[in-house]
């Protein structure tokens, strides 16, 4: 599979965007602007809906046009709001248990008027059989709900398979459906030909083990981050809308662009300014995994006008369900 280039630890280049007037947030999509590859596929997913205009709110994002089924801990008919994030925070306050699985993990709201005419406003509160295959209602005709998704405490993490160890992820629905249900779509798949690490560069000088930037430090490189390929071969791609871009802090997972390019940060990287879809965290404890990567031979080479250091032999990827007990969250592998 060819290797494509990235724009990942490029201030000028990000400098060189265009700036448009009056603009006052920075949106997510600037880190797609600033991809120097075109992507592969023009096919987007379906719509999300924007649940979360102020990028520092908690996040509540679900997938428009799509039914969740599942047992009903609170039905619609008698438990009405005016917004799905309404709907979203009311299945969240089901799941602060520290002790366990949520009592609400799910949830399906009805929000446009013309199409749910009396239905407007019902919020469904629901507990799937299982969280990262729920079950969705197969349907020819337009769907007039939204749905989405909430993992507890030990749930909706997954597994990426290394012959240096297993780098735990967890998944962020909330934040990033639509990239949640790619990664879905991989681990149904039953294989990853085609998954690998093949970029991998150190902290170096720059940042300290927490991640924080060293003062009088140039920001790279190194980048302190091991890039990837998510991308199943004979497992068509689309390409992934943009979702929450929170900071990129150590450890989270994020695409580059619209993916199957993703990379994990080993650093925290606020220069970046909130330019990548984040749909994931790997486990504090499997940081020294991602570290030990990056002390791999590599070779130096120029990605546009980047330096980059690309992994001499690429690391192959096992993509894997959790099931086993790890450190405080209830893992497993499958």
């Amino acid at each position: 599979m060819r290797r494509k280039p990235s724009d990942l630890g490029s201030n000028g280049a990000r400098r060189r965007l265009w700036i448009v007037p009056l603009v006052v947030l920075i949106f997510c999509y600037l880190g797609y602007m600033t991809v120097s590859w075109p992507p592969h596929h023009t096919v987007s997913f379906r719509s999300i809906s924007a649940l979360n205009a102020e990028e520092d709110e908690e996040c509540c994002r679900g997938v428009d046009g799509m039914e969740l089924w599942g047992a009903a801990v609170k039905w619609g008919t008698d438990h009405k709001f005016n917004t799905s994030k309404d709907c979203c925070l009311a299945c969240k306050k089901m799941c602060e248990r520290s002790d366990g699985p949520c009592l609400c993990d799910s949830w399906v709201f009805c929000g446009d008027r013309e199409s749910c005419g009396e239905k407007f406003g019902e919020c469904w509160l629901k507990k799937q059989k299982d969280i990262l295959f729920p079950d969705v209602k197969q349907s020819d005709e337009k769907v007039m709900w939204t749905s989405g998704l909430i993992f507890g405490k030990g749930e909706g993490i997954i597994g990426l398979e290394t012959e240096y160890g297993t780098i735990h992820i967890k998944l962020l629905p909330d934040c990033a459906p639509n990239s949640m249900a790619y990664i879905v779509e991989l681990l149904g798949s039953r294989h990853c030909a085609g998954c690998q690490f093949h970029r991998a560069e150190g902290r170096g000088s720059s940042w300290d083990p927490r991640g924080n930037h060293i003062k009088d430090t140039p920001l790279g490189p190194p980048h302190a981050l091991i890039q990837g390929t998510l991308e199943a071969e004979g497992v068509p791609f689309k390409n992934i809308p943009t979702e929450a871009c929170p900071p990129i802090r150590r450890g989270s997972v994020a695409w580059v662009g619209s993916g199957p390019e993703f990379f994990i940060s080993l650093a925290n990287h606020d220069e970046w300014h909130k330019s990548y879809t984040v749909f994931g965290s790997i486990l504090p404890e499997d940081i020294e995994i991602a570290e030990r990567i990056t002390q791999l031979p590599t070779r130096s080479e120029l990605w546009g006008n980047i330096n980059v250091s690309v992994l001499e032999n690429p690391v192959k990827l096992k993509l894997k369900r959790s099931t086993e007990s790890k450190g405080n969250l209830n893992l497993s592998t499958n």
